[in-house]
């Protein structure tokens, strides 16, 4: 996974976990979504969980496997444990711990707000599908393609089953092309059935504030006025997240890229303001960077990325990537141990004890070094 904390985050924050789609990266979505962009102008800290190919040849969520859309099983099980060590790490708020994603990452997003309702209070979803969608990848297909049509009561069973939670219910918007033919927008309508069935709102919406002429935005709101769900639908656009690289009247975020649409509308700030994530703030001298290596000690209280992995396991695991050399052993220094052969550094929780140096003379093999480098920082399973 990938987590960006700005350096000024006060205590009690809010999180925004997002799930990148099929053939992307975490750091690519954040670069076209910008949402560690808007994390530092707002004040919020964000969470990108990255899936392996070991898990989808891909690297799609597998929203659609029963192992993977059940609460304290598989992939939600996993993303649950990487909200809980950022909530507790960084002191946040975990009453205000939001989700979205695109396309297999916004499957993935309806299947953590049934399992956890309890954890995430509301969440966006970018051209995905509703939980229930399917059950094998020959149904994904289906559902992806034509929506599959369940009435509302079976919808929000669904949903009902997935947790022991009965309520209050996260608030949920929905975003889609309405020429999008890898993910038809019969799905955002299954999506809409579902939450308003759990939600009790009929079928009659009103008019929301468009972001631009392509934009049309339908609102149910609650008793109390507070808008429950949104529906945001994008005329003309295709299979992506809808962002405008130059807004009238804000400043530019996210960037142009495969299923990164430039369209005029930026939904960043939109599902950003539907969270209820404050007001933009000035925008900071320094856009935040995607560093891969881990910081050296003396700049991890500064705003960056720390690039701390947790694979997304099928039976629900959880692993974080050992924390970064002690300030005594510089990351100089340290791969210079590896490297002439010296012991890495154990790994926590490691069963077996970490190979031997090689005996004076002995020739090293740069393969065998290389393969215990990435054992011993975690990028690689043994």
């Amino acid at each position: 996974m990938l987590e960006f904390v700005p350096g000024n985050l006060s205590l009690g924050a809010p999180l925004v976990v997002a799930l990148h789609g099929c053939t992307q990266s975490a750091s690519g979505y954040d670069r076209g979504t910008g949402w560690s962009t808007l994390a530092s102008r707002r004040g919020f800290a964000l969470l990108l969980p990255e899936q392996r190919a070991a898990n989808n040849a891909n690297r799609c969520f597998n929203w659609f496997e029963p192992g993977n859309t059940q609460r304290d099983r598989g992939e939600p099980a996993s993303i649950r444990q990487m909200v809980a060590h950022m909530v507790t790490r960084h002191r946040l708020d975990p009453k205000r711990v939001f989700v979205t994603g695109l396309s297999a990452g916004g499957a993935m997003t309806s299947v953590l707000l049934a399992t956890y309702p309890d954890v995430f209070a509301a969440g966006a979803i970018l051209a995905g599908l509703p939980l229930g969608a399917a059950q094998s990848m020959s149904e994904a297909f289906e559902a992806m393609a034509t929506g599959r049509p369940r009435p509302a009561a079976e919808r929000a069973a669904a949903v009902r089953d997935a947790s022991p939670h009965r309520g209050p219910w996260p608030r949920v918007a929905v975003w889609q092309g309405d020429a999008d033919i890898t993910v038809r927008p019969a799905n955002a309508t299954e999506i809409l059935k579902q939450w308003r069935a759990l939600h009790g709102l009929d079928d009659a919406p009103e008019a929301g504030t468009p972001l631009g002429r392509a934009h049309r935005v339908e609102l149910w709101r609650g008793p109390d006025g507070t808008p429950l769900i949104e529906h945001h639908a994008i005329a003309g656009m295709g299979h992506g997240v809808p962002i405008a690289t130059a807004p009238d009247g804000a400043a530019p975020i996210g960037a142009a890229a495969p299923f990164m649409l430039d369209v005029g509308v930026a939904s960043t700030n939109a599902i950003a303001d539907f969270f209820g994530l404050g007001e933009a703030a000035p925008q900071p001298a320094a856009a935040p960077t995607l560093r891969r290596e881990r910081p050296e000690p003396e700049r991890t209280a500064q705003p960056g990325w720390l690039d701390r992995i947790i694979a997304v396991s099928r039976d629900g695991m959880a692993r974080v990537a050992p924390a970064a050399p002690k300030a005594a052993e510089a990351p100089a220094a340290w791969l210079k141990k590896l490297l002439t052969g010296g012991p890495p550094p154990k790994r926590p929780g490691a069963a077996t004890e970490e190979p031997e140096p090689p005996a004076a003379g002995k020739r090293i093999d740069p393969g065998q070094v290389i393969r215990r480098a990435l054992r011993a920082t975690g990028l690689l399973d043994r």
